[in-house]
C-alpha cells in the first residue's frame, strides 16, 4: 500500500450509467480516484468492471453522468485522456514473432517517439524491468513474468499518468508476482495512478490505497482495506488450553468466549488490537490460568466480499479483458 499526500482526482465520475438494450450494467456510479494512488476495483464476474474500465479508457462511450479522466472532460476531449492513460489488459498483446527490444520499438513509433528519445526510452524500460539481454530474444520464449513485465513496459513506453491494470498477475507464480507488486508500488512512488482490477484479494489488500466492490451495476462498498475489514464482525481470539478443566475455568472468566470441548478452544470476540488481546491475557492472569496456543483471527477482504456480494470469493475474476488500449 502506498502513503501519498495527493489530493488531485485522477478520475472523477458522477452518475455513471451505461446499458445493453434492456440491461443496466452500470446504474449511477459515483468514484473518485486520487492521483499517485492505487484503487483497485472488485467485484463478481458481471458486476460491470470490465464495462467501467473500457469507459473510463474510451473503448466504450458511457450512457450518462459526468466523467473526467487524467484532467480532461471524457466526452469533451477522448485524445487527450487518450494521450494521459494507458492499458494493460489480463491479456497480453506482445507480438510473439518480436524480440522485447523490438515490441518496445514499435510501441515508441506508435507514440512518434524520435530515433534519440524511442532508443533512450527503450534502454530505460529494459533496465527498469530488468530484461536484460532477453530484450533481444523472441517473446515467444519468454516466461510468464517476463511476458506481463515486458506487456507493462510497452504501456509505459508512453509515460501515462494513469494505468489501467487488469488481472496484472493471472497466472503468475509467487516470485512473480511479488516482483510486479514490486514494480506497481515502484510506479506509484513515482506518481502514476494505478486502476487495478483482480480476482486476487490478497493482491487488492497488498497494493490498494482503496478499494470499491461493484455489485449489480452499483458500488456497495468503498474505503481502504483497513477500513473496509473492520465492517465485517467475526474477529476474535483463539485460546487453546492443556485440559478440560482449565478450558472450562477460562470459559466462565471469560463469559461471552464461545467453547469447543473436542479442540479445547476458546473463542473470543475480538477486533484484534492490542488493548484487547491484553485484557483477555490480563483476565486470564489474574485466575492463574496458562494458555497453550493462541492466535488471533480477524476479516480479510474475502469477508468482506462475500458480505457485500453475496458472492462466493471464487466468482471474484474478472468479467472480460479490458481491451489492448495503450
Amino acid at each position: 500500500m502506498t502513503v501519498t499526500t495527493a489530493t488531485r482526482p485522477a478520475i472523477s465520475v458522477s452518475g455513471l450509467r451505461k446499458s445493453f438494450g434492456d440491461k443496466v450494467v452500470l446504474d449511477g456510479i459515483d468514484l473518485v480516484v486520487t492521483e499517485g494512488t492505487v484503487f483497485s476495483l472488485l467485484g463478481p464476474n458481471g458486476a460491470g468492471k470490465t464495462t467501467m474500465v473500457r469507459i473510463l479508457s474510451t473503448l466504450v462511450p458511457a450512457g450518462g453522468g459526468s466523467i473526467r479522466v487524467a484532467g480532461h472532460d471524457l466526452a469533451k476531449e477522448p485524445d487527450a485522456v487518450r494521450a494521459a492513460i494507458g492499458v494493460t489488459g489480463q491479456f497480453s498483446a506482445v507480438d510473439n514473432l518480436l524480440t522485447g527490444e523490438e515490441n518496445l520499438k514499435l510501441m515508441a513509433d506508435l507514440h512518434h517517439l524520435g530515433r534519440v528519445d524511442g532508443r533512450r526510452r527503450i534502454a530505460q524500460l529494459v533496465e527498469r524491468f530488468d530484461l536484460g539481454e532477453m530484450a533481444r530474444k523472441p517473446a515467444s520464449v519468454y516466461s510468464g513474468g517476463m511476458r506481463r513485465r515486458l506487456d507493462l513496459a510497452m504501456t509505459l513506453v508512453g509515460e501515462p499518468r494513469l494505468i489501467f491494470l487488469d488481472e496484472p498477475t493471472t497466472g503468475l507464480d509467487p516470485r512473480s508476482r511479488h516482483a510486479m507488486w514490486q514494480i506497481i508500488r515502484g510506479l506509484v512512488a513515482d506518481g502514476v495512478t494505478i486502476f487495478l482490477t483482480t480476482q486476487y484479494l490478497d493482491e487488492a489488500d497488498q497494493l490498494a490505497d482503496r478499494i470499491a466492490v461493484l455489485d449489480h451495476g452499483r458500488i456497495v462498498v468503498e474505503g481502504t482495506p483497513d477500513e473496509l475489514k473492520s465492517r465485517i464482525p467475526g474477529g476474535h481470539i483463539l485460546l487453546r488450553f492443556g485440559d478440560p478443566t482449565a478450558l472450562h475455568t477460562a470459559a466462565r472468566v471469560l463469559a461471552a468466549a464461545h467453547i469447543d470441548d473436542d479442540a479445547l478452544t476458546l473463542q473470543v470476540p475480538s477486533d484484534g488490537d492490542v488493548r484487547s488481546l491484553r485484557a483477555v491475557l490480563d483476565r486470564l492472569d489474574d485466575a492463574h490460568l496458562e494458555v497453550d496456543r493462541l492466535s488471533i483471527h480477524t476479516p480479510d477482504l474475502d469477508d468482506v466480499f462475500f458480505a457485500f456480494t453475496g458472492t462466493p470469493v471464487t466468482a471474484a475474476a474478472t468479467d472480460a479483458t479490458t481491451g489492448g488500449h495503450r
